[in-house]
């Protein structure tokens, strides 16, 4: 059976708090490792109220400091914001901690706007270097040399396993190029999926961390007893979208009977065209939809972002698509 994970957004609502959303990722990363969930990732966002996700490498801490198993990551780091020996350290740490369960996906996007980004004094240019900085941080996270003068401790030794991570063909070619596995973000950049994953399959080269392509990709997936239901959550995600398009960086909000008095015509298409992998109904509507999805793709494994308001029931939407696909 193809893996099934979990993309944790750590979502602010309304109804809720930073805390209580860090607590409730927790929760549901201990119910997704009951459940068959083969790992839960964060991502690195700044300067959006609504995503608690910003310091990832702590919240990665928190959620495994909760689980026994299920292995926890970043999905991802964008690593042209910060130094690859710093990354290094932080992601060492994790996996002395929690040792054999730590995932390290890389994206090369600021993951946060230019005032953000000036914030965080780091060059607009600095997304230019990141294939060197992927090959320097795996070299400070591997045996450190006999003369080594710098050595990232203590994650020298960890081997982390890295992943890249893309929403194009740049991406796929260097995943392809380096030897690494490789996450589509098909979830809100569908367009090139397929001819993305079809250059990475091509290309790819064996390396050390890996023998063979190994591809994921990210889908938008609401569960619930019934579709009319599930339709319903659904709602809350595309409001994301809508106010994202509009300038607002509100907190999310909760579902609403008609999503067309919400949003503009225009803020309706762009949001239909980025969450096109998208799979909303009951058990059966999921596990068609994601059937579907794994044969039209052949991927590895399949990152789920179950994007539902209220905790009870996004809880109710995961544990209802682990059900579906073990059908």
């Amino acid at each position: 059976m193809t893996t099934l994970s979990i993309l944790e957004l750590v979502r602010v609502t309304q109804d809720t708090d930073a805390g209580t959303a860090l607590d409730n990722a927790r929760d549901l990363a201990s119910h997704a490792e009951k459940w068959g969930y083969g790992r839960v990732w964060v991502a690195e966002h700044h300067n959006m109220a609504g995503i608690a996700s910003a310091a990832t490498s702590i919240v990665i801490a928190h959620i495994a400091g909760g689980t026994k198993t299920i292995r926890v990551g970043a999905g991802g780091i964008m690593l042209p914001n910060h130094a690859p020996y710093i990354i290094a350290e932080q992601f060492g740490t994790l996996e002395r901690l929690y040792p054999g369960r730590i995932d390290l996906g890389l994206g090369r996007a600021p993951g946060t706007d230019q005032i953000a980004v000036r914030a965080m004094r780091r060059s607009p240019e600095a997304s230019d270097q990141f294939p060197q900085d992927v090959l320097e941080l795996q070299a400070f996270l591997a045996p450190a040399g006999e003369n080594q003068r710098i050595v990232a401790v203590p994650a020298a030794g960890t081997n982390v396993p890295l992943w890249i991570l893309g929403s194009s063909n740049f991406g796929a070619a260097l995943a392809a190029e380096l030897g690494l596995p490789y996450a589509f973000a098909s979830h809100f950049a569908p367009d090139m999926l397929l001819p993305a994953l079809d250059l990475y399959r091509s290309r790819f080269k064996p390396s050390e961390q890996l023998d063979r392509p190994y591809a994921m990709a990210g889908i938008n997936v609401i569960a619930a007893d019934t579709d009319a239901e599930a339709r319903r959550l659904a709602t809350t995600q595309q409001m994301s979208f809508a106010d994202l398009f509009s300038g607002r960086r509100d907190l999310s909000k909760p579902p609403i009977d008609d999503i067309e008095t919400y949003w503009s015509p225009h803020e309706k298409a762009q949001a239909m065209r980025m969450l096109a992998r998208s799979v909303i109904g009951s058990a059966d509507t999921v596990r068609t939809g994601l059937q579907g999805f794994i044969a039209e793709t052949g991927i590895d494994e399949v990152m789920i972002v179950s994007d539902v308001y209220d905790h009870q029931a996004r809880l109710r939407s995961i544990a209802l698509i682990a059900e579906a696909m073990k059908r």
